[in-house]
């Protein structure tokens, strides 16, 4: 049984399910049914896809994330940002041919599903913490701007061109304010001032849905002039693997990729957070799992791919959701409106699917993060205003590319150059500090006491050497001792081994001893390895920076 809980989390939850969480399941699978319907038809549309396709991807897809995820009240679905990753990596290969649009888009799910299976599988899921906070925020800002913008053409009722350039979309539609349809833009800013008031007023409300139900009811009984949804198939989608070929894989395999770490990135946040504040555990790994299948299940029923989303997460938690059977009451809910309601979808305005995207998107502009960065790291905040500008400038695809590159780019500079100190004795302690922190710190005519804060290795082994040299200079008395506080060292790798080697043999050249204080066994291991440590001498290793600078001050003396 343990085995078998390895591999299908549900089982844990299943085993020791409570009577008391019935109700919150109960109540939260109706409540996120509700804001998910029309919610997965918009993001279709904003995918380029008929709005069917979105309540396809809201079915077996929540069931399997249920089954094989760890989060407990993470509302998997079509979410905004990979939709607009669908639209912008698919629309320019599938030529205007909406079968061939919708088969590159379930093909485009085997292969989210099948790559985030695989990182799963081969527990890979280190690989997204290499894109940072603030870049993630500006990507995710700046992404929320482009989604929110291209549903302005169904706003105020226009054919646009599918572009990601805001300017664009804005020049056009000003250029065509006559033709504007009065109608659509009534029923859109209407749907965005309703879904605004009762995010505020009442919380709770599923909005989407009482939006959705109001400006339908108005197109069907005043016959109003607007672009609806039009015919939904009933049931649903017979089984059928999708088509493959591979020019379609190779072409699709860069936006696969982007959607599968975005899309996981998403989620993961999420769950997090949440699970963090229910106090129990996510294993990043059977995440990508329980993703991957769902995916993957999905794109054999003709979903688009999925990810959990924000907005929903956060429902169905505060909704009382306590277990994964919310996900699969969601899932029961809109199988039956799919089997028996289709018809009441037919007159839903498309622009009141646009509003209930722009008020979901615009959440998502990360204004506090900008705040918080100004006062706490403007280094970070650097990060998040280009990937930010990028984004927005060059589109999501090559932004989120860039935002990964920077990320990594970001990560090396900062090993490669780390922070360092020199330290000084604080008066009538064995304490020491940074004398560029403590004024009071004193230094030692002829010892130069250093602290290096990061892992030694072959990216820092030069500014090892440079620091060195530059604070030597900056000395007033000539060097005779160097007193190497390793405390902060968790690595040591053959270059930066063999930097050491050639440290010693330069320093004792010029008759200039060189001490170590705190190092640590890993990095003492490799020391005795290399017969470094031996060459040095255990005399001049120390367990703290006061014995290793007595030892220095004998020798200078």
């Amino acid at each position: 049984m343990q085995a078998l809980m390895k591999w299908i989390p549900a089982i844990d939850w299943i085993r020791n399910y409570r009577k008391e969480d019935l109700n919150g399941d109960i109540v939260a699978g109706i409540t996120v049914a509700m804001m998910l319907i029309p919610q997965a038809m918009s993001y279709a549309l904003l995918a380029g896809l008929p709005p069917y396709i979105g309540l396809y991807a809201s079915v077996l897809p929540l069931i399997i994330y249920a089954i094989f995820g760890t989060s407990r009240q993470l509302a998997v679905g079509p979410v905004a940002m990979v939709a607009l990753l669908v639209s912008s990596g698919v629309g320019a290969l599938a030529g205007g041919d909406m079968n061939q649009y919708i088969a590159l888009a379930v093909l485009l799910s085997l292969m989210v599903g099948a790559i985030q299976f695989g990182m799963g599988a081969f527990r890979l899921g280190f690989l997204t913490n290499f894109m940072s906070h603030p870049v993630i925020s500006g990507f995710t800002s700046a992404a929320a701007l482009i989604i929110g913008f291209s549903q302005l053409k169904h706003i105020v009722g226009l054919k646009l061109p599918r572009t990601e350039n805001i300017a664009e979309t804005v020049w056009l539609t000003l250029q065509q304010t006559a033709d504007i349809n009065m109608t659509a833009l009534i029923i859109g800013v209407g749907g965005i001032v309703l879904l605004l008031l009762l995010k505020k007023y009442a919380p709770k409300a599923p909005g989407a849905m009482i939006s959705v139900v109001l400006s339908t009811l108005a197109v069907y009984f005043f016959n109003l002039d607007v672009s609806v949804v039009g015919e939904v198939p009933a049931g649903f989608p017979e089984f059928a693997a999708p088509a493959i070929s591979a020019k379609a894989l190779t072409d699709l395999l860069p936006i696969a990729i982007t959607i599968s770490f975005v899309g996981f990135l998403e989620s993961i946040a999420v769950a997090k957070k949440i699970a963090a504040e229910k106090r129990y555990e996510i294993d990043a790994n059977k995440e990508l799992v329980g993703l991957g299948l769902a995916n993957v299940v999905g794109s054999f029923f003709k979903a688009m791919p999925v990810t959990g989303g924000f907005s929903r997460t956060a429902v169905n938690n505060n909704a009382g959701a306590n277990t994964g059977l919310a996900a699969i009451i969601t899932a029961v809910l809109i199988g039956i409106s799919l089997l028996f309601l289709t018809p009441l979808f037919y007159h839903i305005p498309k622009a009141i699917l646009g509003s209930i995207i722009m008020v979901a998107v615009f959440g998502l502009i990360d204004v506090e993060e900008v705040k918080h960065l100004w006062k706490v790291k403007k280094d970070d905040l650097g990060m998040l205003a280009f990937t930010f500008f990028a984004t927005l400038i060059l589109g999501v695809k090559t932004g989120i590319f860039l935002a990964v590159g920077v990320s990594m780019v970001w990560f090396v500079i900062k090993t490669t150059r780390p922070h360092f100190a020199v330290l000084g004795q604080l008066p009538d302690s064995k304490a020491y500090r940074n004398i560029k922190r403590h004024t009071a710190a004193e230094t030692t005519p002829g010892v130069l006491a250093i602290r290096f804060d990061a892992q030694f290795y072959y990216g820092n082994v030069s500014f090892l050497k440079d620091t060195l040299k530059r604070e030597e200079a900056n000395m007033e008395s000539p060097l005779k001792a160097v007193v190497l506080d390793a405390s902060a060292i968790n690595q040591l790798d053959s270059s930066a081994d063999t930097a050491l080697h050639e440290l010693l043999r330069d320093f004792r050249e010029r008759h200039i001893e060189i001490y170590f204080a705190n190092v640590k066994g890993p990095v003492m291991d490799v020391m005795k390895r290399s017969g470094f440590a031996q060459k040095l001498g255990e005399s001049h290793f120390y367990m703290t920076v006061h014995d290793a600078m007595s030892a220095a001050r004998s020798k200078v003396a």
